[in-house]
């Protein structure tokens, strides 16, 4: 297959990603079953989101267009290690492989097991040649090149094994939200969609606010509970919330609480399920300074003011990354073209 061969079938993947193929929509209950955290509205959220921002036949036009694809007669192998944090979450780096021409050795996550081969199986039923390029695999053997997404603890686990091929190796990284107290109550609404979609558990998940020293948080608190006072009532999220009041209860830590979110101040970015941390700034420069210098731990900042030498998102827009918003920053086509 040529690159135009592999973008058709892509586009063609795009038509059957719809509520009322019947099989998906079985994919996306079995998953729903298997894993709590995967709700029907947030796989299907997360399908949605693939289908129109990265199998849109102009974006993948434009989007390779960028890049020196060249036909291959020696495809190379590349293990993918997927991370099962929200539906799909490693779909963005098979499309990847298979768009340069390489084949990619799976290695699915447990908690995301049902719906990754049935978008596969659907290509190759597009086209059967899709077949050499996607091998779903236990363990990872005879590969060329490797992408593993994990925990800060298995990351060490992965550049210890890894370390030795050409790798792209991801650890925990959140977003970071600068507000102003200037926000409007629909800026404020939007922001809760950064910190509660797919429950706070992605790495575009906003788990750390940066805020002035007056910020007015009962007014925040009280539009965040009112637009997503409905998270309480899922269980496994209510069992983290419930838990966490408790421990800084028993530790007597000061916290600020609505129905479906815990507020406190830490220096930590990343924060537990159902909370998020907090930190006050002074000035402009002392902003941007704290930005850069924990760009590691940071998948991206959202804002609704700009901010000088940051890259920024609009509150509510932090779980809708373009096709060429790489994870951690890191080219992944450059370094598939480039092996």
């Amino acid at each position: 297959m040529n690159l135009k061969d592999r973008i058709k079938a892509l586009v063609e993947l795009s038509k059957v990603l719809n509520k009322d193929n019947e099989e998906l929509a079985a994919k996306v209950l079995q998953s729903k079953l298997y894993n709590q955290w995967f709700t029907e509205e947030n796989s299907w959220k997360s399908i949605e989101a693939i289908k129109t921002q990265f199998l849109d036949e102009s974006i993948l036009n434009d989007w390779t267009s960028k890049y020196q694809i060249k036909d291959r007669s020696d495809i190379k192998k590349i293990g993918l290690v997927l991370a099962g944090n929200i539906p799909l979450v490693g779909w963005h780096d098979i499309m990847c492989c298979f768009v340069v021409g390489h084949k990619t050795l799976i290695k699915l996550s447990d908690k995301d097991k049902f719906l990754t081969p049935f978008f596969i199986k659907q290509l190759e039923a597009i086209d059967s040649r899709t077949s050499q390029y996607f091998e779903i695999i236990e363990r990872l053997k005879d590969f060329d090149a490797v992408i593993a997404t994990g925990s800060n603890n298995t990351s060490k686990y992965f550049e210890h094994y890894f370390g030795k091929y050409p790798h792209i190796i991801r650890a925990n990284r959140n977003a970071v939200a600068v507000l102003t107290g200037k926000e409007t109550d629909e800026e404020i609404k939007n922001l809760g969609a950064d910190i509660f979609e797919y429950f706070g558990l992605g790495c575009r998940n906003v788990s750390m606010c940066l805020v002035p020293q007056d910020l007015n948080w009962e007014r925040y608190l009280n539009i965040w509970h009112e637009g997503y006072k409905q998270y309480a009532q899922h269980n496994k999220y209510k069992n983290n919330f419930d838990h966490n009041v408790s421990l800084f209860i028993l530790n007597k830590t000061k916290y600020m609480i609505s129905g479906s979110l815990i507020v406190k101040e830490d220096p930590s970015i990343a924060s537990r399920i159902s909370s998020i941390h907090y930190q006050c700034y002074n000035t402009q420069e002392s902003l941007t300074v704290y930005l850069t210098d924990n760009k590691d731990l940071i998948q991206c900042v959202v804002s609704s003011n700009e901010i000088e030498g940051i890259d920024t998102f609009r509150f509510g827009h932090a779980q809708q990354p373009k096709i060429n918003d790489y994870a951690d920053g890191v080219d992944t086509m450059n370094f598939l073209t480039t092996i």
